[in-house]
């Protein structure tokens, strides 16, 4: 992101390339979404941290990883909330379970945190209870406390299915950036969605931030399937060379972000997926890198145990190398640790 480069930070492979933006905080080490989560990646040299944003049912934007929120709250062990549960077809998906939408934030901030994958980051879960959920607000200030320029990468989720259910996402965020301060961030600010139409909206509306496009390695942007069904464009058209040139344009855009597995099976530095995205103007993020062997490639996974840290160096150094301009992690301070060892290249 051209303008973004000028946040402070440990700026990763900076100007040799990625970014460190701390995925939901670092929920390597406490539950996302989390005030300690987001402070800890303060403190480890992330330049960037990442908010997925929803909504309650009186309009709060929540910082939740998804709309369903059993799996990161304590909602199913509160009885005041039990005739709550129910089940949505979301994105095409069916879910079962309790739902931002369906509660009013002054409902939801009585709930408390858990970590997502406690069998894996049993460390993280020792902190279950400990914290209350977020607003986009109360992240905007805690950023707002830090001494250095931290940068935001707020993500936009399932903007088409709650928009059907009367929550306009991108009027709320706008409005919220205006009161909190944060619609005048020139080089701080990053807007990025699975689908396409919030970006063209917020483009409309002349934002301050950089607008990437989020890419799934398989399916389609669930507003086009609702608008086309299935002659939806897949999200691996978006990655081909036709999809690159209808993205750049448009104009709506002014990067991309794809799953690790898709950067590294096109990872070529001459034809790769980062170099053909440069060529239309296109810089490349990349999601999510995370140590533990469930989460590495096969090749770099070290035992069966899937909690152990396999070799997560040489993969992310696979992954810096192709180019892109930003990593998603779990852990900052693992790749701030490894942006500092690589060596700096040639003056030239």
């Amino acid at each position: 992101m051209p303008r973004i480069a000028s946040a402070g930070g440990e700026r990763g492979a900076g100007e040799r390339g990625a970014w460190i933006i701390g995925h939901r905080g670092a929920p390597g080490y406490r539950p996302e979404h989390t005030a300690s989560a987001y402070r800890l990646a303060f403190a480890q040299g992330a330049c960037a941290v990442e908010p997925d944003v929803v909504v309650s049912r009186d309009g709060a934007l929540v910082l939740r990883h998804e709309n369903e929120i059993s799996g990161t709250t304590d909602i199913a062990d509160r009885p005041e909330f039990e005739d709550r549960r129910t089940v949505k077809t979301v994105d095409g998906q069916r879910v079962e379970g309790w739902f931002a939408e369906d509660l009013d934030w002054a409902e939801l901030r009585t709930l408390r945190c858990r970590e997502r994958l406690p069998e894996l980051r049993p460390a993280s879960a020792a902190h279950d209870g400990e914290e209350p959920i977020l607003r986009l607000s109360d992240l905007l200030a805690l950023v707002d406390a830090e001494p250095r320029d931290i940068a935001l990468v707020i993500e936009v989720k399932h903007a088409h299915f709650l928009g059907e259910r009367g929550h306009d996402l991108v009027a709320l965020l706008l409005a919220e950036l205006e009161r909190c301060g944060w619609a005048d961030r020139p080089g701080r600010l990053v807007i990025e969605s699975f689908e396409l139409a919030p970006l063209v909206r917020l483009r409309a509306a002349r934002v301050t931030a950089e607008l990437v496009f989020l890419m799934e390695s398989e399916g389609a942007p669930a507003d086009e399937v609702a608008r086309s069904g299935a002659a939806a464009r897949p999200y691996a058209w978006y990655r081909s060379d036709e999809g690159l040139d209808a993205l750049a344009a448009t104009g709506a855009v002014d990067g991309i972000s794809i799953a690790k597995r898709d950067l590294l099976a096109d990872a070529d530095p001459e034809t790769g997926v980062v170099a053909r995205a440069g060529e239309r103007g296109l810089p490349v993020f990349t999601w999510t890198l995370r140590p533990e062997n469930r989460f590495l490639e096969a090749e770099h996974r070290s035992g069966p145990d899937p909690r152990q840290f396999g070799d997560w160096r040489a993969e992310w150094t696979r992954i810096l190398a192709t180019g892109v301009s930003g990593v998603f992690v779990d852990h900052p301070d693992l790749m701030a640790e490894l942006s500092r060892s690589r060596p700096r290249p040639r003056e030239r």
